[in-house]
């Protein structure tokens, strides 16, 4: 098997040679193969093994067992306790999804700390036929059936040709020692059933399983490339991004054979699961939306707006104070202040100033100093609000303002309003209120910029 597995690293992983390498050790029997091959084979490694404290004493055992055998190769070993229930309850996931997620942000933490380069993993063949036989049986799309990936960012498992028997023979043969875990016994564990009932009756059925399901995984990994390739040409014409947002043309999407599909790949990264909800916002009222852990998607009009959940915090949900003299903000967004006197010469050098003074842009404004009352706050716009637009008679609810702008759910979220006391002043980057315009009477004008 070294020699196999030397070839297939020269072959297919050449970019580990010389590289420093994080070992990712459980104290198994595939951990422990793989530590003796990699060990052997002269790269420089070094050790990480989690404590899940879920085991008891075992767990503990475990944890010595590795660090006894960091000493016996005299390379470095990393060592950790996660309250693993802990924080399954407070997440709300499994135990093994718990485990999974603290070890391998805990293995990044060590290859940023320690100028590491990949983490190396056990994964063997027949893991990734027991992973294949969980997606099947919790439904999945091509990619959960094409198996678990060799290379994942710095993460690499180079052991996948490799089957359960293969690692046994090698471990019995060179006498090695290594840790039992009890609980892989246990079938109240999905893997654990399909590893003890349903293998055992398919490779009783074909004996050369693993085999056929290796050419299987190809050709599935053959047809996942072109819907790949599929995706690639077509989005083009679908996907624009506008203002950090991804905008996806229905009209184009309604075009395609199957849209669900299409819309399955386009979006399986964002944590979305209800595929035939999504597909019905084609058809759906303007403002419908779906949430996901991260993201939201958004019917308007013409277009899908995938736009990523923010998360709310204090300065995003409080109403900002800015006092007077103030001369510029950078959060929640960010502005710059001018006061400016106007001197009282004759009436026509004062209009010749004033007109010089209020040509603004969509993003700057002026406003009468003397109508404002400070502190002037920063908020966003909320149910019921209303102004009064610079060039339009009488007040107007920002909802139907919003509505006539034709700006989307997401761009009325981003909206902030600039307030002096009760009343709206500013429509941030939208429309100045007329009470607070400059007039002929204006002595004295505070001018603000949005600085993008």
């Amino acid at each position: 098997m070294r020699i196999q597995f030397q070839e297939h690293i020269n072959k297919n992983l050449s970019f580990l040679n010389d590289k420093k390498l994080l070992v990712a050790i459980s104290g198994g029997i595939d951990s422990i193969v793989l530590t003796r091959l990699l060990y052997k084979l002269g790269f420089s490694i070094s050790l990480a093994h989690c404590n899940f404290l879920l085991r008891g004493k075992d767990s503990n055992k475990d944890e010595q067992f590795v660090i006894e055998l960091g000493k016996k190769y005299k390379v470095p070993t990393h060592t950790i306790k996660f309250e693993t229930e802990k924080y399954a309850t407070e997440n709300g996931i499994s135990i093994q999804m718990a485990a999974r997620e603290l070890r391998y942000n805990w293995f990044q933490e060590i290859i940023e700390n320690q100028k590491l380069d990949y983490v190396i993993t056990a994964h063997q063949k027949d893991d990734v036929l027991e992973t294949f036989l969980i997606n099947i049986t919790r439904g999945t799309g091509l990619d959960g059936l094409t198996g678990i990936p060799e290379v994942n960012g710095n993460i690499v498992r180079p052991m996948l040709p490799f089957s359960r028997e293969d690692v046994l023979v090698y471990a019995t043969k060179h006498k090695l020692f290594w840790r039992e875990d009890s609980s892989n016994s246990s079938i109240k564990y999905l893997r654990n059933k399909i590893r003890h009932k349903v293998i055992p009756v398919l490779k009783e059925l074909n004996p050369s399983l693993l085999d056929s399901f290796q050419n299987t995984l190809e050709n599935l990994k053959g047809s996942q490339q072109i819907i790949n390739d599929s995706i690639k040409n077509i989005q083009e014409k679908i996907i624009s991004s506008q203002n950090n947002n991804l905008h996806l043309n229905i009209l184009e999407l309604k075009k395609l054979s199957n849209p669900k599909i299409y819309l399955y790949e386009l979006l399986k990264t964002y944590g979305f699961t209800e595929w035939n909800v999504i597909t019905d916002l084609l058809n759906a009222q303007s403002g419908k939306q779906i949430l996901s852990k991260t993201h939201r998607l958004i019917k308007n009009r013409d277009s899908l707006i995938l736009t990523e959940i923010e998360m709310v915090d204090e300065e995003n949900t409080s109403t900002i104070y800015i006092e007077e003299n103030t001369s510029q903000i950078s959060h929640p967004i960010s502005l710059k202040f001018e006061t400016i006197v106007i001197p009282f010469d004759t009436k026509n050098h004062q209009n010749k100033i004033l007109n010089e003074l209020i040509f603004d842009d969509i993003n700057t404004i002026s406003i009468d100093y003397d109508k404002l009352q400070f502190p002037l706050t920063i908020r966003k716009w909320e149910k019921g609000d209303y102004f009064f637009p610079i060039g339009l008679q009488g007040k107007k609810k920002l909802s139907k303002f919003f509505k006539d702008e034709k700006l989307s759910i997401v761009e009325k979220d981003a909206i902030w309003l600039l307030c002096s006391k009760k009343e709206i002043v500013w429509v941030i980057g939208k429309r100045l209120d007329d009470r607070f315009k400059v007039t002929k009477t204006t002595s004295k004008i505070l001018k603000i910029k949005l600085i993008s």
